[in-house]
């Protein structure tokens, strides 16, 4: 695993106006910083920055002849600040309904900056790391060369508000907080569809279901792995996703990005409907010409952009294709 590295960005103010400290870690995979075209990549909500290896989480898309190829760009990736991945507990956020999607993104250019990085190649991310690149590109129209948000959008809608809501309440008032909250997070991330194709009302024995027996896993592996301040953070970012909020309209807000806007969809997604991402799409091509949209076909809804690798692939390709990396591009993404 590559090395976890940190910056220290003191005196940070979140959307409430509480000033605080704040450990930013990273983590670098692939060509060194600075010596080829940088990829910025967005973990999801109980995801972190060890996104390729043996052990990463996107290791499927990402790494040494991957569609995202390691031998040839440099990966980096932030841990959203609070996400426990550094096992340091000084670096947990409690107040977490002080900070919003944006000052996730506020953080990231900090971190940038300190890298003496201005100019990425792409930034991506899926589900809430897809609203934070949303959020990036927004506040440094001029940063990247392809944005590419996957299984989310702009913004949260109603719906979302509503099951973020709902899983607030499971982790402040719940005996078993991240158990339940996680089990209740599943059905969303899946599909009913998804579900009957798994376990076929099969059972384990006369008094629990396979699927009963799944959602349980899930919630005890959380259980193992994650902090409850951590998912409280979370959850607080994805509810906040929002370019407009104190802005202007969509169009006016989102034309200033300069980077090619990539937006892959799932067409089963419960949480960031298709349906949206279309309607975005659509306002988008209005008033910028530069942005494309691709949709993954699947029964899995959400976690489709993690179980559905061979499409996904095959939609990332022509942005990330080696011999589109020529020496004048190169040199621009440095």
């Amino acid at each position: 695993m590559s090395q976890l590295k940190h910056i220290d960005i003191p005196d940070f103010v979140t959307q409430n106006g509480t000033v605080t400290n704040i450990n930013l870690s990273y983590q670098v995979f692939g060509k060194p910083l600075h010596t080829a075209p940088i990829i910025l990549v967005n973990h999801a909500l109980t995801g972190n920055s060890n996104v390729t290896g043996s052990d990463g989480w996107w290791s499927d898309l990402i790494g040494d002849n991957k569609c995202i190829d390691t031998l040839h760009y440099t990966i980096l990736a932030f841990n959203i600040p609070g996400n426990g991945f550094d096992a340091n507990p000084a670096n947990l956020i409690h107040n977490y309904k002080d900070f919003s999607a944006r000052n996730i993104a506020q953080l990231f250019a900090l971190g940038l900056q300190h890298l003496l990085i201005n100019k990425l190649f792409a930034i991506i991310g899926g589900s809430v790391g897809g609203g934070i690149a949303w959020e990036l590109a927004v506040l440094k129209p001029d940063l990247a060369t392809h944005i590419i948000p996957i299984a989310t959008d702009w913004k949260v809608t109603d719906w979302l508000i509503a099951n973020c809501h709902i899983q607030d309440a499971i982790l402040n008032n719940s005996s078993k907080p991240l158990e339940d909250a996680r089990m209740h997070a599943m059905t969303l991330y899946r599909t009913p569809e998804s579900l009957s194709k798994k376990f076929d009302r099969n059972q384990n024995s006369e008094s629990l279901f396979k699927v009963e027996s799944w959602l349980n896993y899930h919630g005890d592996n959380l259980n193992k792995r994650f902090n409850l301040s951590a998912y409280k953070l979370m959850n607080q970012v994805l509810k906040t996703i929002d370019i407009t909020r104190n802005r202007l309209a969509f169009k006016e807000v989102a034309s200033r990005i300069s980077g090619t806007v990539h937006i892959i969809t799932i067409n089963s997604d419960l949480f960031f409907k298709a349906e949206e991402n279309w309607e975005t799409f659509i306002d988008l091509k209005s008033v910028k010409e530069n942005v494309t949209i691709g949709e993954i076909k699947s029964i899995h809804g959400h976690d489709a952009f993690l179980i559905e690798f061979e499409q996904l692939s095959k939609l990332l390709t022509p942005v990330f294709k080696i011999e589109n990396t020529s020496d004048a591009v190169l040199k621009k993404a440095i």
